[in-house]
C-alpha cells in the first residue's frame, strides 16, 4: 500500500513483506489496477457504458452551426447548494438491477386442489366465495365491470335548510292549538324513550332469568349436587333395600341394525330405481305442461318485472322525500345513528308571557352540529365524554411530625 501525498513531499511507498507464496500472494500490490477498473465504473455511471465501447459517432460531432442556447444548458455554480443536495441529485446511467419474481412451489392447480380437499372457502372477486363445481347456481367466475355504479349523494337530495324555522309553539307567548300539538309531540318522543328502555329492561331480565332458571344461581339442566340430597351411603346406612320402586330405570338398549341379505338389497334397488322413474315421468310431464303456457309465464314474469320496477321507484321516491323534509336524522350510518334534535318545550306555568322575562334556553352549538349532521356535511358521532383520573392524595405520617 502507497500512501497518497496531496500537499508537501511524497509519502514513501509502504510495501508490506511478501516473505513466502502466501504472504506474496497475499500483499501483492493492485492499487493501479483498482484505480482503472474504478475509472471504467465512473464512465458506465456517468455515461451507461464505457467510452471504449461507444463509435467515434457517438463521441464526436462536428458542429458547423453552434448553438446560443448552450450557455444557458450548462449548470451553474452555485455557491448556496449543499453538498448533500449535490449527492442526492448525483444519478447513475446504469439501470437498477430488479430481482426476479420468485415462482410458487404450489401451482395453481394444486393450490385450488389442496383447498378442495381442506373445505376451505375460496375467495373471488369482491371478496365473494366461489365454487367452482356450481357454475350454474352463481358461483362461477365473473369478470368485474371497470365503470364505477353512478350513485348520487345524498346531499344533493337535501333540501332542509341550515336554520330551520322553530315551531309555533316555541314561542314565549304562542297559540294555544300550536303549544298543545308542540307538547303532545314531546309527550310521543318521551313516551317512545321509555318504552324502549322498558322492553330493553324486559329483554335483560328475561336473559338473567333464563340463566338463573333452577334459583339456585347455575345454568338450565346443571343440577348442583349438594350434600344430603343424593341417596345415603351403603356402607355408613346399612344394606340398601330392594325393591321395585328404589330400582333405578335401565336405559334402553339401542337396536344395532342387521346387515341386509343379498335379496333385501336387490329388493330396495328396485324400489328406488322405480321410485326414480316415476319422478323423472312427473317432471317430463309437467315439462310438457309448461310449454303451453309458456306465453302467459312470459306475461307473468313481465308483470312481475314491472311491479318491481314499479316498487323500487315508489320507495326511492319515499326516501328521496324523506331526505328532502329531515335530511339524515334517525338514519344508521356506519357506527352511530344520526340523531334527531330534541324538542324543546315549556309547560303552561313556565310561560313568561313577556320578552322581558324570556330566559335563554338550549344549545345553539348542539343545534348546529347536529343540523350538519342530518343534511350529511359531517359524520355523525357520539359525545365523547372526558374520563375521570385517579388523583393521588397524599398523606403525612404522624411519625413526621414528632421532633427531636
Amino acid at each position: 500500500m502507497s500512501a497518497a501525498s496531496i500537499v508537501g513531499a511524497p509519502a514513501q511507498h509502504n510495501q508490506s513483506s511478501r516473505k513466502g507464496k502466501k504472504a506474496w500472494r497475499k500483499n501483492v500490490d493492485i492499487e493501479d489496477l483498482e484505480e482503472k477498473l474504478e475509472g471504467l465504473r465512473e464512465e458506465e455511471r456517468t455515461f451507461g457504458s464505457t467510452l471504449q465501447e461507444r463509435t467515434d459517432n457517438e463521441l464526436f460531432i462536428v458542429d458547423t452551426k453552434g448553438d446560443d442556447k448552450v450557455r444557458r444548458s450548462l449548470p451553474r455554480f452555485s455557491r448556496t447548494a449543499l453538498k448533500s443536495y449535490q449527492i442526492i441529485s448525483q444519478r447513475s446511467a446504469v439501470p437498477a438491477v430488479h430481482a426476479r419474481p420468485r415462482r410458487s412451489l404450489v401451482s395453481p392447480r394444486e393450490r385450488e386442489r389442496l383447498l378442495r380437499i381442506a373445505r376451505k372457502d375460496r375467495r373471488g372477486p369482491l371478496n365473494s366465495i366461489v365454487d367452482p363445481s356450481q357454475p350454474g347456481a352463481g358461483s362461477a367466475l365473473l369478470e368485474v365491470s371497470e365503470a364505477a355504479p353512478d350513485v348520487p349523494h345524498p346531499r344533493t337530495a337535501i333540501t332542509l335548510p341550515a336554520v330551520p324555522a322553530p315551531h309555533a309553539g316555541t314561542s314565549y307567548n304562542p297559540p294555544e292549538a300550536a303549544h298543545t300539538a308542540l307538547l303532545r309531540a314531546a309527550h310521543e318522543a318521551e313516551l317512545r324513550r321509555t318504552q324502549e328502555a322498558e322492553a330493553l329492561e324486559a329483554t335483560k331480565a328475561r336473559i338473567l332469568g333464563a340463566r338463573h332458571a333452577d334459583g339456585e344461581g347455575g345454568m338450565r339442566g346443571m343440577l348442583i349436587d349438594k350434600p344430603g340430597d343424593g341417596p345415603a351411603d351403603p356402607s355408613q346406612d346399612g344394606p340398601e333395600e330392594v325393591g321395585p320402586q328404589s330400582s333405578a330405570p335401565e336405559a334402553k338398549k339401542t337396536a344395532v341394525p342387521q346387515r341386509k341379505t343379498k335379496q333385501q338389497r336387490r329388493k330396495a334397488e328396485k324400489l328406488r330405481a322405480e321410485k326414480y322413474v316415476l319422478v323423472e315421468r312427473t317432471l317430463r310431464k309437467r315439462l310438457h305442461a309448461s310449454v303451453d303456457s309458456a306465453k302467459s309465464l312470459r306475461k307473468a314474469a313481465d308483470r312481475t318485472l314491472a311491479a318491481r320496477v314499479q316498487a323500487t321507484a315508489e320507495r326511492r321516491a319515499r326516501q328521496e322525500a324523506r331526505l328532502a323534509q329531515g335530511g339524515l336524522a334517525g338514519q344508521k350510518l356506519g357506527k352511530h345513528v344520526v340523531r334527531k334534535g330534541e324538542v324543546d318545550v315549556q309547560l303552561g306555568e313556565e310561560l313568561s308571557e313577556s320578552l322581558r322575562g324570556l330566559q335563554p334556553e338550549g344549545n345553539l352549538f348542539r343545534d348546529r352540529f347536529l343540523s350538519m349532521q342530518q343534511r350529511a356535511l359531517i359524520e355523525p358521532r357520539v359525545p365523547v365524554l372526558p374520563k375521570k383520573r385517579k388523583h393521588l392524595v397524599e398523606y403525612e405520617k404522624h411519625a413526621w411530625k414528632r421532633f427531636v
